[in-house]
C-alpha cells in the first residue's frame, strides 16, 4: 500500500505515469476490498469507479474546481485520494462518513446522499461562479444511470441546455445498475449508446480505405467525416443529448485511465457543456461481486473478503415479515400491486415480484412519480402498494398529499427502515414521516410494534379504499413478539399496574386509574415497557398501550387518557410529530392531563449504530423515566 499512503492530495497524482496509476488502481481496489469487508459499506458501486475517480482527480484541480458525486456512496476512492486512508472507522460514531462530509475534506460538498440532485447542485455551483466572475473553474458532476432516472435529473438537463457555455462537466457513471438493474427509458437509451462503438470503428475504418486513394480520398472521408451527425444519428442515438445543445463524448472504457483521462482532458478544454458517458461495472476487480447478479455487492455487511461470504448471520428483519405477508395478499388478491423506486431487493418486493411479474413496478429513482401513478392505478380499480425508504417519502409528499389524500385514492406506504437508521448518517434517518403524515387530511398511519403486527398492519391497510395509509417500521432485526395483555376498542394495552396490594406482574387491572399512561409508538413500545418498570420500582402506577393506528387518533386512545393523571407519547419521529395530534385530540375531548412528548430533537443525526445515536439524544429508557419521574406529581 506504499503508493496509495503517498498520495495526501489530489496533486500527488498529477506526476504519476500511467504504470504508476495502473499500480494504484490496483492498491486502492485491494484496499478497499480488506478494509470494507471488516466495517460493512457500500463496496460494489466504489469498485466500479477507482479508475474514474483518479482520472477525474488528474485532469481537474479539486478543490478549487468542484467535483460532485450523486448520491455519495461511490465516495470512497474519493476519501482516499484527499487523504483520507484510514477506513477502519468507517461508517462509526466519530468516524469516516460513508459518504461524502464537509466536515471532512474541503474536496467534500454534498452530503445529502438522496440521489438525482447533483446537476442541479452543478448548475447553481457553475452559474454562481460565472455572476462573480469564476469562470476558469470547473464543475464536475459525476451521476449514475440510475440516478438519470430521476426527474430532478432531467429538470437539470433542461435547464442545463440554456446554459451551454459554462464550465460544466456532466460524467455518467453507466454500469447498467442503481441499487439493481437499472429499468426503463433511459436505461434503454443508455444500452444502445454502450453499442455505438461500431460508429467508431466505421469511421476509423473508412478513413484508414479511403485514404490509400490518391487525390479523391482525402476529400472523400472529410465529406464522410461532414456526416458526422447524421451517422451517429443512425448508428448511434446520442443525438438526444447533441439536440440539447450537450456535447457528448464517448462511451468510453472507465476501467481504462489513459482513455478516461483523454476524454475528460477534452472535455476540461472545450469551454462549455460536456457529457462525458464512461461505461464502468459494479464490483469490478472483485469476482465475489461481479458474480452477485442481485446487486453486485451494492452495500455490504462484514464479510469475508476471500469468499464474499458474511462474516455475521442476521436475524429476521422486519422487511421479511412484510415480503412474506406481500406474496400471501398477492395470492388472495388479483387487485394488489407494487411500486418502489429502484429499491425492489432492500425494501423486500423481489419475492412479489418474482411471484407476480406483471403487477410490480420499478420506476427508478423518481419517488413523486411513483406515488402519483399509484394514485391513477387507484383509480383504475387496483390497489397499489408503495415501497420506499421512510426518508424518501420526504420527497414525494406532495404527491401523497395532493394526488392521493386529496383525492381519496386508496394507496398504501410502506416506509421501511424508519426512525434511527444511524450507520447511513444524517440523510437516511427516517425521522421526518410521522409530523409530515400528521399534517395529511384524512391519512390512516399504523406503526407496528412488532414482526407480526407488521403483517396484521399491512393486510388491515389495503382494506382502506378511500384513503391513503401508511405502514412505517425500522431497520433490523425484529425482536419477539410483544404480547397484549387486553384490548380496548382499536388499541392494545401491554402492561397493567398489578391490582392494589398484589406483586408486579402485569396482569390485567381494568380501567383503574393509574399515575402515567404511556403510549409507545412502533418499535418504542418496547422502551415503553422498560419505563414502565422503571417506574413502578419507585411506586407509580403505570399503563403501557400501543394504539396500533397512530393516526387518526382514536377515541379509545382518548378514552385511556382519562383514567391517567398524565401521559407520555414515546415515538422514533422527531418529537411532537404524534405526540401532538394526541395532546390536540385529549384536550379537544375536554380531559385535563399533561402530555410528555418523547422523541427525535429537530436536528440532523451523526452517524453512530442505533444504539449510540438514541443514546445520545436521550430516547432510552432510562433518560426518559429519570426525566418523567422529576416531571411527574
Amino acid at each position: 500500500m506504499g503508493l496509495m499512503r503517498s498520495i495526501t492530495g489530489p496533486s500527488d497524482l498529477k506526476g504519476l505515469s500511467h504504470g504508476q496509476v495502473d499500480a494504484l488502481a490496483a492498491e486502492i481496489r485491494h484496499y478497499l476490498i480488506s478494509s470494507v469487508s471488516q466495517t460493512g459499506g457500500h463496496l460494489g458501486p466504489n469498485l466500479g469507479v477507482v479508475e474514474l475517480t483518479i482520472a477525474l482527480h488528474r485532469v481537474f484541480n479539486s478543490p478549487r474546481d468542484t467535483i460532485l458525486f450523486d448520491t455519495g456512496h461511490i465516495s470512497y476512492v474519493h476519501k482516499l485520494l484527499t487523504g483520507r486512508h484510514d477506513f477502519s472507522t468507517l461508517r462509526k460514531q466519530d468516524g469516516l462518513s460513508g459518504y461524502p462530509s464537509r466536515a471532512e475534506s474541503d474536496h467534500d460538498v454534498i452530503e445529502n446522499s438522496h440521489a438525482s440532485t447533483s446537476l442541479s447542485w452543478a448548475l447553481g455551483i457553475a452559474s454562481g461562479r460565472k455572476i462573480r466572475g469564476e469562470t476558469d473553474r470547473h464543475t464536475v458532476a459525476v451521476i449514475g444511470d440510475g440516478a438519470l432516472t430521476g426527474g430532478m435529473a432531467w429538470e437539470a438537463l433542461n435547464n442545463i441546455s440554456e446554459h451551454r457555455t459554462l464550465p460544466l462537466i456532466i460524467v455518467i457513471n453507466d454500469n447498467e445498475r442503481s441499487y439493481a438493474a437499472t429499468h426503463g427509458g433511459m436505461a434503454d437509451y443508455l444500452a444502445k449508446l454502450r453499442s455505438s462503438q461500431e460508429y467508431e470503428s466505421l469511421l476509423s475504418w473508412g478513413k484508414r480505405q479511403l485514404h490509400r486513394t490518391p487525390f479523391v480520398g482525402r476529400q472523400v472521408y472529410d465529406t464522410l467525416h461532414g456526416m458526422k451527425k447524421g451517422l451517429k444519428d443512425i448508428v448511434s442515438p446520442q443525438g438526444m443529448f447533441e439536440d440539447l445543445g450537450l456535447k457528448y463524448l464517448g462511451p468510453i472504457d472507465g476501467h481504462d485511465v489513459e482513455a478516461m483521462e483523454t476524454a475528460l482532458q477534452r472535455a476540461h478544454d472545450f469551454g462549455g457543456v460536456v457529457l462525458v458517458h464512461a461505461i464502468t461495472e459494479k464490483g469490478h476487480g472483485y469476482d465475489p461481486a461481479t458474480a452477485d447478479e442481485a446487486d453486485r455487492f451494492h452495500a455490504v455487511g462484514k464479510i469475508n473478503p476471500e469468499t464474499g461470504l458474511p462474516l455475521e448471520l442476521s436475524g429476521r428483519s422486519w422487511t421479511d415479515e412484510f415480503s412474506e405477508e406481500m406474496v400471501r395478499l398477492g395470492k388472495e388478491r388479483e387487485d394488489i400491486v407494487a411500486l418502489t423506486a429502484s429499491m425492489l431487493i432492500p425494501v423486500g418486493l423481489q419475492p412479489f415480484a418474482e411471484r407476480f411479474p406483471d403487477r410490480i413496478f420499478d420506476v427508478g429513482i423518481a419517488e413523486q412519480h411513483a406515488v402519483t401513478m399509484a394514485a391513477g392505478l387507484s383509480f383504475s380499480g387496483l390497489h397499489p402498494v408503495v415501497c420506499v425508504y421512510a426518508t424518501f417519502l420526504n420527497r414525494a409528499f406532495d404527491q401523497l398529499l395532493m394526488d392521493c389524500a386529496l383525492h381519496h385514492q386508496g394507496v398504501t406506504l410502506v416506509l421501511d427502515r424508519a426512525g434511527v437508521t444511524g450507520t447511513d448518517g444524517p440523510s437516511h434517518n427516517g425521522m421526518w414521516d410521522l409530523t409530515m403524515l400528521s399534517m395529511v387530511p384524512g391519512i390512516h398511519v399504523a406503526a407496528p410494534r412488532d414482526g407480526q403486527q407488521v403483517a396484521r398492519a399491512v393486510r388491515e391497510a389495503v382494506q382502506i379504499a378511500d384513503a391513503p395509509s401508511v405502514v412505517r417500521y425500522p431497520k433490523g432485526s425484529v425482536g419477539a413478539p410483544i404480547e397484549a395483555v387486553r384490548t380496548v376498542g382499536s388499541v392494545d394495552v401491554l402492561r397493567e399496574p398489578p391490582p392494589a396490594g398484589s406483586s408486579l406482574n402485569g396482569d390485567s387491572s381494568g380501567d383503574q386509574p393509574v399515575d402515567l399512561l404511556i403510549v409507545g409508538l412502533g418499535s418504542m413500545a418496547a422502551t415503553a415497557l422498560q419505563i414502565a418498570d422503571k417506574l413502578s420500582a419507585e411506586g407509580r402506577s403505570v399503563r403501557v398501550v400501543d394504539p396500533r393506528w397512530v393516526l387518526p387518533v382514536s377515541d379509545d386512545l382518548v378514552g385511556l387518557a382519562r383514567d391517567a393523571r398524565s401521559v407520555a407519547v414515546v415515538e422514533d419521529g422527531v418529537v411532537g410529530g404524534l405526540a401532538g395530534p394526541i395532546s390536540r385530540a385529549i384536550a379537544a375531548a375536554g380531559i385535563g392531563v399533561s402530555v410528555h412528548p418523547y422523541g427525535i430533537p429537530a436536528q440532523f443525526l451523526d452517524t453512530g449504530s442505533r444504539t449510540q445515536v438514541l443514546d445520545r439524544i436521550g430516547l432510552t429508557a432510562d433518560a426518559i423515566a429519570t426525566s418523567l419521574s422529576a416531571q411527574l406529581v
